[in-house]
């Protein structure tokens, strides 16, 4: 996957509470694959991860999001985790960050809990997406969940290998054919 992402930018968006595989690995792969990558929080600092409910590793804080502008990523990676997204999706200033890459068509990588950000950004309407089993979407009018392979999936331990493969042939193939929907992040797409 070496040199597909060459040049682009893509936002690692957490929060203290994230899985600590589902944000480095993806991570990593996207690193491998030429992309650079910045982690966007809350606050400045470090934030903690965490292996499922005991504590991980924490990471840097590149960008607060008082500092990021989403205009200056190709990208967005969104992990997972219960507390991260929680926070993420309490937060509004994440929904407006989240909310630029849908308006602009630029791609979007959800894991696990983290479509949870995308509902509560309003952004998923008309758009069927994996997750967590119990991310409830219908709650939700105009939001499905289905089980399956695909960039927007869970749960994460599983395939989270196939994940990490998928975000990087995913990204630098919707790159290349922008403007890129987010909406075709399915299982017919991640075996590109």
């Amino acid at each position: 996957m070496a040199g597909k992402l060459s040049g682009k930018k893509v936002a690692v968006l957490a929060a203290d509470g994230f899985e600590e595989v589902e944000l480095t690995k993806p991570r990593k792969a996207l690193d491998d694959a030429g992309a650079r990558t910045s982690v966007v929080s809350i606050r400045s600092g470090k934030i903690q991860g965490m292996n499922h409910a005991d504590k991980g590793e924490s990471v840097a804080v590149d960008l607060t999001l008082s500092e990021a502008n989403p205009q200056d990523f190709d990208a967005l990676m969104i992990p997972g985790g219960l507390m991260n997204p929680d926070a993420l999706r309490s937060t509004e200033q994440a929904l407006e960050f989240v909310r630029h890459f849908f308006q602009e068509g630029k791609p979007v990588a959800a894991i696990c809990h983290a479509p949870w950000v995308l509902i509560d950004a309003g952004v998923v309407q008309g758009r069927t997406l994996t997750s967590w089993p119990a991310i409830k979407t219908g709650r939700h009018p105009g939001v499905q969940r289905k089980d399956g392979r695909g960039i927007l999936r869970g749960p994460a331990h599983r395939r989270l290998r196939t994940f990490c493969t998928s975000i990087g042939n995913l990204t630098a193939k919707l790159l290349a054919t922008s403007p890129a929907s987010p909406s075709s992040f399915h299982d017919r797409d991640a075996s590109a």
